[in-house]
């Protein structure tokens, strides 16, 4: 790939929703942080993972850096934008991804990252509706989403709304992840089984 990008993955989420912690979730032999770290660490690096305060984060690789959110509860802007910092002086851009997405594809990775080409940022969209972690992110936008942040603008489409962003239709994606399992974050339980399912965890 012709230019540098990392990784962040968010993980300091409520995971209300799930009613227990998404990262530690068991997805096969692995847990669901650990799994979707190993993925994105055979694509880009470094790899940092950004977790609330406090947060119990399993064990993961000697090289993955383990970054904490300045308050608890801001969103995944405010995670991002410590994401951005820390490999501000490293990388150039960096892939974005939560924990909670163990279907991650490395070839839906690699086309986000060709997709970012000259611009900013680059965003799969689905109608309306944007996917900002599943997004690659210059990091020279550090600054820009600090901003944001401090100005309680907490919402990720503010950020694509300021940048030179370009939009990826999940049409298109669908040519290297044909059922978008990429974006299949799970949030509840059924998430959680049906997703152990498609990957022939469970029958």
């Amino acid at each position: 790939m012709s230019q540098s990008v990392g990784g962040i993955v968010l993980c300091g989420g409520r995971s209300s929703r799930m009613g227990q912690p998404k990262l530690t979730l068991p997805f096969g032999d692995e847990l669901m942080l650990v799994r979707v770290v190993r993925i994105l660490r055979t694509m880009v690096a470094p790899v940092v993972v950004v977790a609330a305060p406090g947060q119990v984060v399993p064990r993961l690789p000697s090289d993955v850096r383990i970054l904490r959110d300045e308050q608890e509860h801001l969103g995944p802007l405010a995670g991002m934008s410590i994401g951005l910092q820390a490999l501000a002086g490293e990388v150039e851009a960096a892939f974005v991804t939560s924990c909670d997405v163990p279907l991650l594809r490395h070839e839906f990775i690699a086309e986000m990252i060709r997709r970012l080409n000259v611009h900013e940022l680059a965003v799969p969209r689905e109608g309306d509706f944007h996917h900002p972690l599943a997004a690659v992110y210059r990091t020279s936008l550090a600054e820009r989403a600090c901003q944001l942040v401090a100005a309680q603008r907490l919402r990720p489409l503010f950020l694509i709304q300021a940048s030179d962003s370009v939009e990826v239709s999940v049409d298109e994606l669908r040519a290297v992840d044909p059922q978008l399992q990429s974006l299949r974050n799970l949030n509840r339980p059924e998430d959680y089984e049906a997703a152990l399912r498609l990957a022939g965890l469970v029958e």
